[in-house]
């Protein structure tokens, strides 16, 4: 027996206690340096949160009106680069909308009417967090609107963009694209995490075994719905940071407002930030070479 801070232990003791403070060390020293990391991704953000300032300001003084759809699969990212983008803004002029289930009454009026509702004044910036593409991709799948609802949606939702862009409406599309891989691992944490569980849903657990049909109503819906009016914009989201600085880039480029900080890198990089165009592009070549679509 080896006696240590008077506790009498065996040396096979000794030694797994050792390995416990070893591995318990190498825990800390790892997680210090993710929230380093952390720490600096999220400073860096910030002379862009600066500049959403600057736009939204822009967007006061002028009375325009902006709306900023978040799109993508679950888990994708949308939520953390919504928080990012409005974290410093001014909270009387920018409102984040995240619609559940319509109610009876909704259900029997125009389809987009519940989403007028909440559309812009004046100098407002409004984000969905999802939006009217619920019915082009989500309800299709767990049929919650019938064909004929899903084909009028797809032949009108093109005009109604039109119009509301036709009428001074700045509107950005953003549809984040991550991998089933990634999407699996995000997955797995929010039901390990007691602080991410409550972002489980039904429509989520089966995300995964549904994964072919939400990339075909993806490619319907980006063939269809991407025009020069209202295109969209893909956002790689693997990177969490990566996305969210570049969705950034994004959306301030979509505002003609007088730059703040002149040496900013307002350019997304190409291998985050894709056309929508360029996607169908590539997940068609994608079916051509492998005889399916690639999420």
């Amino acid at each position: 027996m080896i006696e240590v801070n008077g506790q009498q232990m065996t040396p096979e003791e000794l030694l797994a206690a050792y390995e416990e403070a070893k591995n318990a060390e190498q825990n800390l020293k790892k997680a210090a340096k993710k929230a380093l990391k952390r720490r600096r991704e999220e400073q860096s953000l910030k002379p862009y949160q600066a500049e959403l300032i600057l736009m939204q300001k822009y967007l006061e003084e002028t009375g325009r009106r902006m709306i900023i759809l978040f799109e993508g699969r679950d888990a994708s990212g949308k939520g953390g680069t919504i928080r990012r983008v409005t974290r410093y803004m001014n909270e009387k002029h920018n409102r984040v909308v995240a619609l559940g289930k319509p109610t009876e009454n909704q259900r029997n009026q125009w389809f987009f009417q519940r989403y007028v509702a909440q559309f812009p004044r004046g100098g407002e910036v409004v984000l969905f967090d999802r939006s009217w593409y619920n019915r082009a991709v989500v309800e299709p799948i767990f049929g919650f609107c019938t064909p004929e609802e899903y084909a009028n949606f797809m032949r009108g939702v093109t005009g109604f963009e039109k119009d509301l862009v036709r009428q001074g409406t700045i509107l950005v599309k953003l549809y984040f694209s991550v991998t089933k891989d990634e999407q699996a691992r995000r997955f797995e944490r929010r039901k390990t995490d007691p602080l991410r569980q409550w972002k489980l849903s039904e429509v989520d657990l089966q995300a995964q075994e549904r994964w072919d049909d939400f990339t075909n109503q993806k490619y319907e819906m980006l063939k269809k719905t991407h025009t020069n009016h209202a295109p969209w914009t893909v956002i790689r989201s693997n990177d969490k940071f990566a996305a969210r600085l570049n969705a950034m880039r994004v959306i301030l480029n979509a505002v003609p407002y007088q730059r703040g900080n002149r040496e900013l890198d307002f350019v997304p990089d190409p291998n985050i930030v894709i056309s929508g165009a360029r996607e169908v592009e590539s997940m068609e070549a994608e079916r051509l070479r492998s005889g399916h679509f690639v999420g």
